[in-house]
Order: C-alpha cells, then sequence, then structure tokens
C-alpha cells in the first residue's frame, strides 16, 4: 500500500517508540478529513492504542499568503499556537485533546508537527437532528457550560495567553482592517458586492464608531463551529482546532456561534453581550467567510462545492445585511 503521511515509515514507528515505550508498534496510518490549516492523520498501534498526528505543513496550507503576512503574535498558525492554547485550555478545565509530544525542531522535516490524544466521538453536529431531544439537551447544555466557562477566563488585554504586552488599543480593530483588506479581495470576483464596496465601507466605520473601549476581554475559540467539537460516547464536548484561540472580546466568538449552530444557538445563548459589537463582528464574519470560501475555491481546496457554497452563501449574508442596516 502507497506510503501517503508527511513522515517516513521508520520515522514515526521511533518517534511512537521513544514516546510511549517499544511495545507500541504501528499498524496503520490513516489520514482523516482535515481542514484548511493543517493535516490530521490517525495512527493505531499493534497494541489497540491509538493517537493522532498533527502536521502543520505551510506547503499545504490554503492561506499560506495571508500567514506569511501574519505578526507572530497573531499567528494562529502551527506547534507553538497549539502547545500554548492547549495547556491554557487544559488547566483551565476545558476539555481539549492532551498533547502527548511537540516536534518544533525542523530539522529532519521543514514543518512542526505533535502525536495528540485521540478522542472517539462524532462531531456535534450529529446532534443538530438526534432522535432524543434529552440526549440533545444534554450535548448542548454541556457545551454551552463549557464554552461560558471557557469565556469567564478574563484579563485586561487581548491576545495570546503567552502575551504579557498590555495593549490599549480596541481588539475589533483588527478586525475592521481584516473585513476592509477581505473585501478588496470579494470586489475583484463578485459583482453585486463590488458594486456596493462604498456601502459596505461606510457601514464598517460607522459600526466601528459605536463601538466603546473596554478593559475585560475573555478567552475564545476563535472558530468555534460544531465541527470544531467532538462529543464522546459518554456525550462529554472537546474542543479541537484551537491554534487561533486567544483573550478578545467574546462578541466575535458569539456572532460566530449564531452563524454556525443557526437554530441551536438557542442552546449557548449569553444575554449580556454589547449590541454594537455583535452587529459589527456579524458584518465582519459574513464578508470574512465570503472571502474565505472565494481563496477556498481559487486555491485548489477539494471540496470545491463547499467553497463556492460557503463564499456564495456569505455574499447573500452581506448583501441582506447592507439592506437591513443602511
Amino acid at each position: 500500500m502507497e506510503w501517503t503521511c508527511h513522515l517516513d515509515e521508520a520515522d514515526i514507528q521511533d518517534h511512537i517508540a521513544k514516546v510511549f515505550g517499544t511495545g507500541y508498534v504501528v499498524a496503520n496510518v490513516t489520514k482523516m478529513h482535515g481542514g484548511a490549516q493543517k493535516v490530521v492523520y490517525k495512527i493505531d498501534c499493534r497494541n489497540g492504542f491509538a493517537c493522532v498526528l498533527y502536521v502543520w505543513d505551510l506547503a499545504t496550507n490554503y492561506f499560506q499568503e495571508e500567514i506569511a503576512k501574519e505578526d507572530m503574535h497573531e499567528r494562529s498558525f502551527g506547534g507553538h499556537s497549539f502547545n500554548i492554547n492547549n495547556r491554557f485550555l487544559r488547566e483551565h478545565g476545558i476539555q481539549t485533546p492532551a498533547l502527548y509530544d511537540l516536534n518544533t525542531e525542523r530539522t529532519r522535516y521543514p514543518f512542526d508537527y505533535a502525536l495528540v490524544e485521540y478522542i472517539k466521538g462524532q462531531k456535534a453536529e450529529a446532534y443538530f437532528h438526534h432522535s432524543d431531544p434529552r440526549i440533545q439537551d444534554q450535548v448542548f447544555q454541556r457545551l454551552k457550560d463549557m464554552i461560558a466557562g471557557m469565556h469567564k477566563n478574563e484579563r485586561q488585554y487581548y491576545g495570546k495567553p503567552d502575551q504579557s504586552v498590555n495593549r490599549l488599543d480596541r481588539c475589533h480593530l483588527m478586525q475592521l482592517e481584516n473585513a476592509k483588506e477581505q473585501l478588496s479581495y470579494v470586489v475583484q470576483h463578485i459583482e453585486s458586492i463590488r458594486e456596493n464596496q462604498d456601502r459596505l465601507l461606510a457601514l464598517l466605520d460607522k459600526l466601528d464608531s459605536r463601538i466603546n473601549s473596554r478593559k475585560r476581554y475573555g478567552f475564545i475559540h476563535g472558530e468555534l463551529g460544531p465541527d470544531h467539537i467532538l462529543v464522546t460516547d459518554q456525550l462529554e464536548p472537546y474542543l479541537i482546532d484551537i491554534e487561533g484561540a486567544q483573550f478578545f472580546d467574546i462578541e466575535h466568538e458569539h456572532t460566530f456561534l449564531e452563524l454556525r449552530f443557526g437554530e441551536y444557538y438557542r442552546y449557548l445563548k449569553n444575554e449580556h453581550l454589547d449590541p454594537s459589537r455583535m452587529l459589527f463582528y456579524r458584518l465582519h464574519h459574513y464578508i470574512s467567510l465570503t472571502s474565505g470560501g472565494l481563496k477556498l475555491l481559487h486555491r485548489g481546496f477539494p471540496d470545491q462545492r463547499f467553497a463556492r457554497n460557503l463564499a456564495e452563501y456569505h455574499a447573500r449574508n452581506t448583501l441582506q445585511f447592507i439592506k437591513e442596516w443602511t
């Protein structure tokens, strides 16, 4: 059988033996369904043990152009971000797969890679239409408690857990600049958005002007859709794809949850959010996801239908937002 893993077969066996012991012999390595930011493999051993191999290979990342422009402190890619956030979440009682070993040397391979706990379960979206409403209620109540507990971890400045610089600017300004940058990409490809570019820029600035400064930021996942939550057979939720987690406006998280969970957001709703920030982040997400879908479409993402639908759906959301708020 053709070997398709990023690491050589002998290297994987040596690494597994080094981390877990010589009694762990690799039986099979299978590429799992991964996203746009990293490649994920499941490693099965002959003794029944299983773990996951994460590979952060910039050459296979569909957003490598954007990552190359990012400041190191803002980067949500690579082993360092994963390690910092994994430690913070687990230390604060937020369930996420354990990190067994991390290699960031880049001597043998030009990328970071890690061995991570394998969590047997389904993504949270599998419970959207569960036949037993009691189980559904239990899953989403536990998820609500997890998210609320994560957001209650606060500090006075935004950024990664290992950043100690007290930043005085408002964090949403980063997303304001990002929205404008993503809009500049979208208008090159979608005529209806291009025709409304000036209205969108004015609306972004208007929403920005309504946002007051704050001194408390909660810890957020950053891209918390139902596909980034694994639910075990015991109905316990685990967060995955945590590289982008940081202290930030929790409204950024809630507008994304609202978008991705649809009617099931009712389980997760927070009644104490800033409405001005909610409006701003909704529009930011619409523009950003339109751009993200287009970039996946143009850069050869395997699921072209998904990429096209993503761009088209959020382009419609963007246009509808203009009608409602201008």
